[in-house]
């Protein structure tokens, strides 16, 4: 896959997943515009001092300013949304506050940076259309397995039902809109809130990683409205 003279915006980029789509990106020959919420994720973010990436403090991407200021003058060929948050809890002991803090995290920011996206892709005048990647997950597509987690859960069918819907509005002009869905994956967060498990069942995340790439990439010339599992052995 090349993306050569390519441009892509990821949000989420600076955390594990993250991190393993940018170094696939920049491999690939991509420039990068990756936001970012606090000070201390730049200046840990390892590839920070390439002249291919840009590091744009944007704040809460919930937030229509915020992400306006992202995609301001923006050209992107793909636009890669990993950013989005966790929080386990039962019904009975999940707030307004508490449900609401998942769907802005996950489905708000998702959908205000698609928006955002597509007004981008559209405006170009090479017409060349391009690649939206959602991250849902397991849960989106197996609800059971959303128990204990139910805000999480309802906050990622969100998205995925966003991805199916926006790549059939889209399809049109050229931009293919999918999503993936992992399981737990393989980071350092969650060996450690998980000591005991067998971690050779879970996907890496550059593993994941490369279902992204692929589907972002002008490789991708026909796949639209798809929830990719990528849950490797569990």
């Amino acid at each position: 896959m090349s993306f050569t003279n390519k441009h892509v915006v990821v949000t989420g980029g600076t955390g594990a997943l993250g991190t393993a789509v940018v170094n696939g990106l920049l491999k690939a020959g991509a420039s990068c515009t990756i936001p970012y919420r606090h000070e201390s994720e730049a200046q840990h973010f390892i590839s920070r001092a390439n002249p291919k990436v840009t590091l744009i403090a944007a704040g809460d991407l919930a937030d229509e300013a915020a992400v306006a200021k992202l995609f301001e003058g923006a050209k992107p060929w793909a636009s890669i949304h990993i950013a989005g948050g966790f929080a386990p809890g039962n019904v009975s002991d999940t707030d307004k506050a508490a449900l609401m803090a998942q769907l802005d995290s996950n489905l708000v920011s998702c959908f205000l940076c698609c928006r955002a996206a597509v007004k981008a892709m559209a405006g170009q005048i090479t017409g060349l259309g391009g690649r939206i990647v959602n991250v849902a997950a397991r849960p989106a597509l197996e609800p059971r397995l959303g128990a204990g987690m139910t805000a999480y859960t309802i906050a990622k069918s969100g998205v995925a039902a966003l991805t199916i819907a926006l790549a059939e509005e889209v399809a049109k002009q050229g931009i293919l809109v999918n999503a993936v869905a992992p399981s737990i994956m393989d980071t350092p967060a969650n060996r450690a809130a998980m000591p005991k498990t067998d971690v050779d069942k879970w996907p890496k995340v550059e593993e994941v990683a490369a279902t992204i790439l692929f589907l972002a990439s002008p490789d991708n010339k026909v796949t639209r409205g798809a929830i990719v599992p990528v849950y490797g052995k569990a």
